[in-house]
Order: structure tokens, then sequence, then C-alpha cells
């Protein structure tokens, strides 16, 4: 797993003409093959949409027999930390560790959000309360 890959939580709607390769991570994530942080930022806002680092990270370990095993179940529980206002995170950084018998691995995220329109204006927490206000309005409808 390299720094910079993009990881879109399922479900991610995209431009329409961008479909990058994507093959599937757990049950609710999927990796861009081949593409990093910075050009698939570039792609999303040529097509006019935007793509928004957001501050705060998600930093987890993994612990396993190999490093692929410990990186694995560490950037599983990193991503599942990730808020689930969040579609996409960035990886930042993996660090393993190797100890007789067995691998430490610590992987950070960043949560990112990929958006047609621009809510820069508003923090997350205020999107969410809006979400929230917005579904609740719609169970008593």
């Amino acid at each position: 797993m390299k720094p910079h890959s993009v990881f879109l939580r399922k479900g991610c709607v995209l431009p329409g003409h961008l479909d990058p390769v994507r093959s599937p991570y757990g049950d609710k994530w999927k990796l861009v093959e081949e593409i990093t942080a910075s050009i698939f930022d570039t792609m999303i806002r040529q097509a006019g949409w935007h793509s928004m680092w957001m501050p705060g990270s998600c930093s987890r370990r993994g612990f396993g027999l190999t490093a692929a095993k410990a990186t694995h179940r560490a950037l599983t529980r990193g991503l599942n930390a990730v808020p689930r206002q969040f579609n996409a995170a960035e990886l930042q950084s993996v660090y393993v560790s190797w100890y007789p018998g067995f691998c430490v691995a610590s992987v950070t995220l960043h949560p990112r959000e990929v958006m047609h329109s621009s809510m820069v204006e508003i923090t997350p927490e205020e999107r969410l309360r809006t979400a929230h206000a917005r579904k609740a309005k719609d169970q008593f409808a």
C-alpha cells in the first residue's frame, strides 16, 4: 500500500465521465487503483466537482504474522474510524515494526469529501446536523 492512495466509500458518487479502476477493500470501501490523491483531486476539479481534504486524521494499529497482514488490519480499522459523513479517505502514512514472531503496522488516514457543489463555508458538523434535520423532516412528512 502506497502513501497518498485514495479510498472511496462504497456508494460514493463521482462525475459521470470519471470512472477510475477500483478494487474492493473490506465491506465498505474501494481502493482507487494507480491514482494518487493529488492526481485524483485534479481529475475531480477538472470535472467541475470538489475534492476537499478535511482536517483531522484517523490513526490505527494492526498486528499480524506478516507486514502485509498487519498493514491490512490497521488499514481496515483506520477506514472504519473515518466518520460516516466523509465519502473518501487518503492514506497518509504506513509504518511497520517487526518483532520476534509478529509485526505491528500503524496507519494514518485523512478524511476527504468528494462532492458536486462546494459547501466550504459550512463545517462538517453543521453539514451533519443539516443532514439529520432533513432526514427527521422526511420521516414526519
